[in-house]
């Protein structure tokens, strides 16, 4: 069986990361232990990993941003370099889905 669309090989680091991550930003409060278990698998990403982990970010910025929420700047605040590279992938992301995000989002406010 021929596959059409290549299978996305997410590295154990990068799973971990992304987990934590996850975790981390559905919590209210910030628990230490946790800020410092992300910030760890954050660090140990490589620069290809470190870049799809922003992208995926960025991502999760706007599906905040559509609930009025904001996320990006706990992220800066968890890691300047991590939110950064953020802030650039979500820069880049199509400007038609964030700028129709955002017009949503001030309707129902």
């Amino acid at each position: 069986m021929c596959a059409t669309i290549p299978e996305m090989a997410l590295s154990a680091p990068y799973r971990k990361a992304q987990r934590l991550l996850t975790a981390w930003l559905e919590r209210d409060r910030t628990i230490h232990k946790q800020v410092f278990a992300v910030r760890t698998a954050v660090a140990a990403l490589d620069a290809r990993d470190r870049h799809s982990l922003s992208r995926w970010l960025a991502w999760l910025c706007v599906a905040a941003m559509s609930r009025g929420e904001s996320i990006l700047s706990r992220i800066q605040r968890l890691d300047a370099v991590l939110g950064a590279s953020t802030e650039g992938a979500l820069a880049r992301l199509p400007a038609d889905i964030v700028g129709e995000t955002l017009r949503n989002h001030r309707k129902t406010a």
